[in-house]
Parts: structure tokens; sequence; C-alpha cells
């Protein structure tokens, strides 16, 4: 009786999903004892209220985006952990030497390395800058659906908590960050991991698809007056063609995990092909969601840099039209190219030839992009300040993993080179040098218009140089691994002479982990300096684009008067009209509304941890509870009338007084 009332309770959940190895005991006891000083940290200061009302609640897209980022942030430094631990591992399990993990392990480790950077380090990075500007860069006081913003949000954290409490309870899925079958079918893989992996990637698939609707909408629906598609900045256009991505590709991964759940909860199999299933299945979806990731991850940074290359060469983006017709060109070859992936998995000479010539395509708009950026540069009065050192980086990197991506692209080529680490070296030549160093150039730029101070010059370019220096150490020897024969997820080998190329990739990723040492040791210095960086102009960069138009950091109504468009560098040619002594009119203020800060948002996503954590451990009284709790959320969401506040005419006027006098341009 008591055995089944415990069972009931539950589920399987028991004292055996502690984690039993050091490593993982370790950082099992690190995650509680910081989670309960962060909590202690939280009474002994009294900031409960302060966090619940400032940053919990809100509805603000801004705070919204600094939120993401924290996360993003942690999360690198937990992926990165798994880095240096696979790094370790290779460069000394050699011969008799067996590392520093077991090989079970070790497939957790990389999987929750794939896992983590991709969901919840890049993707978290850029939906935190977009909520950060995108409503700045359109003239918007906010995005279109400021609850639905919160929701995904806190879908995205409840995610990350989940998939970092198996770390605590059960254990990582040893499956890849992709999850492939019939390895993480129930047979062969019964733990928890894997659904720990399908839930968490879930509930935070979920939220990524309702920001994608969301930002869609901000663009085509919130901008300012005057703004047509063609007077946008270029960031919106990547942030548009984006959201068109995350809209197609998005419901297939929910698909896709849902299937693969069904399989492990219901034993449906799907994809168990004794039961008249297919893993191929499993196979074709999951990259016809997975390569477009890849650009849906990369053509925000893409709109970074042409931000960043025309403000810092004081000229207009060289090619503008051409640069819309390529991110559309990208976003539809993306769904053409998926199944180069699985070139060696006997699909047929001209399936294969199809999609490698599709594959080599992607390159030209690809390209262009890289030559409209070199073509604005040209005569420019180029300032190489940190954002613009992250841009170099990322041209050096980023064409070299383009190249040898056009080399995978030759099936023959694949033959000899896939599920090697040479496929590794280019996967983070792109992702490393296309995304990462993307989104550290635009937290570089935009800092000053959200915090209000400009992040210290110094230690930014010093760690631009680790990156870069350490990344070649890094991932130069596993080109030539690759080239060689070594196998990727290889957690031991046997003396073909491999361990000095090892240790050399190993010592490259010390080198970018001083790199990441100097960024928060910049942020640091920043915030200890923030009064002698201060950003007293709203426009320290001499920028181009409306969000340099407000004070710094932005007020939370955004504009106290939206402003009216007349041409595609709005603020650019704002000043160069005051230069010329064409003063605009006194601004005429009207009645602000602004969305009510709300609880329900945290309510929702708690609901569907809870919902997850339950069917991980098959506590089902657990999972209808939290379907219910939903259910009932959203309803009350639904029914609440009362969302907004207001900011009179007189107290905008009174607001925006002191940056007039001041003689900021707002």
């Amino acid at each position: 009786m008591i055995s089944t009332i415990g069972s009931f309770l539950l589920g399987r959940l028991n004292w055996s999903a502690l984690p039993t190895e050091p490593v993982t005991q370790g950082g099992a006891v690190g995650v509680v004892v910081l989670g309960i000083l962060a909590v202690a940290a939280m009474f002994y200061f009294k900031k409960w209220t302060w966090l619940w009302k400032n940053w919990i609640t809100t509805l603000d897209a801004k705070k919204i985006g600094v939120m993401y980022i924290i996360v993003a942030i942690l999360m690198l430094l937990r992926g990165f952990s798994d880095a240096l631990m696979i790094r370790a591992q290779q460069a000394l399990a050699s011969g008799n030497a067996h590392g520093i993990v077991s090989s079970d392990t070790f497939q957790q480790v990389f999987s929750a390395h794939g896992t983590i950077m991709i969901f919840f380090v890049a993707m978290g990075l850029m939906f935190g800058i977009i909520n950060l500007v995108l409503p700045l860069l359109l003239g918007a006081r906010d995005v279109a659906f400021p609850f639905l913003n919160s929701v995904s949000f806190w879908l995205f954290a409840a995610g990350m908590i989940l998939i970092n409490a198996s770390l605590v309870m059960g254990g990582f899925s040893p499956g890849g960050w992709l999850g492939y079958p019939p390895l993480t079918e129930l047979a062969y893989n019964p733990g928890p991991g894997v659904d720990y992996w399908i839930w968490s990637l879930q509930i935070a698939g979920i939220g990524s698809l309702l920001s994608g609707i969301n930002f869609l909408v901000t663009i085509l629906k919130k901008r300012a007056p005057g703004m047509t598609l063609m007077k946008m900045p270029i960031f919106a256009w990547s942030v548009l063609t984006m959201t068109l991505l995350v809209i197609f590709a998005f419901p297939i991964l929910t698909a896709t995990l849902g299937m693969l759940g069904l399989d492990r909860l219901m034993g449906m199999h799907f994809f168990t092909s004794s039961f008249g299933g297919n893993p191929m299945m499993y196979i074709n979806l999951i990259w016809a969601w997975g390569h477009p990731e890849v650009y849906i991850l990369i053509l925000p940074a893409f709109g970074i840099f042409s931000e960043i290359v025309a403000t810092f060469s004081r000229k207009r983006l060289f090619g503008y039209k051409t640069m819309v017709v390529a991110l559309f060109g990208i976003t539809f070859l993306s769904f053409l190219v998926w199944l180069h992936h699985f070139f060696t998995m006997g699909a047929g000479g001209d399936v294969n030839a199809f999609f490698g010539i599709m594959t080599m395509i992607i390159a030209i708009p690809t390209g262009v992009k890289v030559f409209n950026w070199i073509f604005t540069m040209y005569q420019g009065k180029i300032n190489f300040a940190t954002p613009m050192r992250w841009f170099m980086n990322f041209v050096v990197t980023f064409t070299i993993g383009g190249v040898s991506g056009v080399l995978m692209a030759v099936p023959a080529i694949d033959f000899q080179v896939h599920n090697s680490l040479f496929l590794v070296a280019h996967f983070h030549n792109v992702i490393i040098g296309g995304v990462v160093f993307g989104y550290f150039a635009g937290l570089t730029y935009w800092f000053p218009k959200i915090f209000g101070f400009r992040l210290n010059e110094r230690l930014g370019k010093y760690a631009a140089y680790c990156w870069i220096v350490g990344f070649f150490v890094a991932f130069t020897p596993l080109y030539i691994l690759g080239l060689m024969g070594a196998t990727r997820r290889l957690d031991h080998y046997d003396g073909q002479g491999w361990q000095a190329l090892f240790i050399i990739a190993g010592v490259g990723t010390l080198i970018i982990a001083l790199g990441i040492g100097l960024q928060l040791l910049q942020l640091g210095v920043s915030i200890w300096q923030r009064k002698k960086n201060i950003d007293t102009t709203g426009d320290p960069w001499d920028g181009r684009t409306l969000e340099w138009s407000v004070p710094s950091p932005a007020p939370a109504y955004n504009f106290a008067v939206i402003p009216t468009v007349a041409e595609r560098d709005p603020f650019w040619e704002m000043k160069e009209a005051r230069k010329l002594g064409h003063m605009p009119k006194a601004p005429v203020y009207k009645d602000v509304w602004l969305p009510k800060n709300s609880g329900l948002g945290i309510i929702i996503a708690g609901s569907a941890f809870l919902g997850g954590f339950g069917l991980i451990w098959h506590v089902w009284w657990l999972a209808a509870i939290a379907v219910i709790g939903v259910a009932v959320t959203v309803v009350l969401r639904a029914s609440d009338d009362d969302t907004e506040y207001v900011i009179t005419a007189a107290e905008m006027k009174s607001l925006d007084a002191p940056h007039h006098q001041k003689g900021q341009l707002v």
C-alpha cells in the first residue's frame, strides 16, 4: 500500500536519481550551493520586493532583454565549463590513460555542451538583443504583445532550469544535442536524461515560437509613421527573415520532440524500426528544423554587423537592397539544404547532388553581404572601436567556416570527413565566428543605450584578441585531426600520434577562457567606473538610427513623441539637418498608455516547468495540475481588462525637460 502511494506521489523518482560520479556530484553541489547563496542574499539585502516589481513581473521589452542576456551569460559559463571538460578529457585520455571522466559521463557532457550552447546561449543572446533594441529601431514604444513577450521569456527560463535540474537529479541525456533515435528510444536509453532533454527543449521551443510571432507582428504593425519596409534598418530586416524561419521551422521541432516523447511515454514507436517506425524520419525532421536553426541564429548577427559597419565607417550601408534580397535568399535556401547532414546515409547520387548544389548556392547571398560590408568600409572614416574588432574577428573566422562548409557540400568530400572532428571545427567556425562574435559586437554596441554607460574599451579589445587567437589555436588542430581520421564524440584513443594536437586544442580553449574572464572583468570594471564612462549624449557612437535619438538609458516609454521617418538613416539625416540650421519643431506631448506589470507570465511558465518535471518522472497528478494551471492562468489574463497605465502629457513633458536642457537630441 505504502509502495503504491509512494509510486503515485513520486513516480519513478527515488534516491538513485542523485549523481554518483565525483565530477557530476561536484557540479550538482555547486548548483545547489549557488542557488542557496542567491536566495539567502536576496533575503539579507531585502530585495525580493524590488526583484518582483522591477524585473520578474515587468513587461518592458528592454528589461526582458536584459533578463534573457543574464540567463544566456550564466549558461555560457555552464556550457563553456563542459567544453573545458571535453578538451581536458581528449588531451589526457590516450593509451592507458583514461582521462578525467567515464565514457558515459563524457557522452552526457558533450550532449549538454551542444544543447546548452545552441538553445540557451545563442538563442538567449539573440532574443535578448532583439528585445533590447528592435522597438527602439522601429520608433515604437514596445513590442506588439508585451504580455506574450513575458510568457516567452519565462518559458525560456523554465526550459533552462529544467535541463539544469538534470545535473542534480537523474543525469543529462547521453544522446547528443539532436537526440537521434534509436539511441534516445526507451529500449536503449531508459533513464530520465532523454526526457529532460525532450521536455526542456519543448517548453523553451514554444517560447521561441511565440517570440518569433511577436517580433514579426511588431515589425509589420509597429513601425514609426513614414518608415516603409524599404526604410527599415537592416537589423529589422534580418529579424523579420529570422522570424519567418522560426514560424516555419519550430513547429517541426515541436512535432518531432512530441513524437519522440510519445514513443517514450506511451510506446507509440514513431521512430523504432522494429515496430514499423522509421528513425530516418526523425533525422529528416530534426534537420528540417536544425539547418534553418543555424540561419535563425546567424541572420540577426548579420543585421548587427550591418548596423555596426555603417556606424563606425560613417557611411550609409552599401547595397541596402541587395542585402535585403540576400537575407531572403538565405531564408529560402536554408530549407533546401537539410539533407547535406546525412549524405552518407544512402539517399542516392541524384538526391545528394541536388542538396550539394543547393548548399553551395547558399554561399552566394552570404558572400554578397561580406562584399557589401567591405564596400561600406571602403573610403570610410573607420573607427576600430570594440564592436568593429568583433566584426573583424567575424570576417576572418566566418569566411573560413564558409569555405570549409562549401567543401563539405561536395558529397564525395563529405564521405571522407563526415562525422569527424573536421565537421566539429567547421560548425564552431560558423557558430562562434558568426553568431557569438555577432552578439558580443551587438552587446558592446548597444550597451550604453540600455544601461547609460559604456563598457571599458581596452578590456573589450583584449577580450576580442584572446577569443580570435584562442579560436584558431583550439580549432585548427581539430581540422587536422579530422583529416587524419579522428571522429567526433571520442573520449579515448590509442596512440595514433594525436595527443599533441589535442593538447594544443586544449591550450586554445584556455586562451578563450582568458577572453571570457576579460569580458567579465570588463563588465565589473565598467560598472565600478560607470560615472567615468557615463553616456550623457544618448549618442556615444555618432549613430544613424532612431535608438540613438533618445536618452541613455532609454526610458520605459522609449519615445516621448513617436518620430516621423522620411529617410533610411533617420537620426543621421536629422543631425545633418540640424547642422544646416533646420531645427525640429517643438514636440507636442500626448498621454501614453503602457502595459502594467503582470506576474501571470511566470505562473504560466512555472506550471509548464512542473508539467515537464511530472512527465519526466511519471508523476501524473503533477502533470495534470500543471495543465490546469496553465489553462486557468490564460483564462484569467484573457478576462482582465485592466492591463495598462497612463503617463500623462504633463508628466511626459516633465520627464523630457532635463534632456532638452542638457542639449541631447531627443
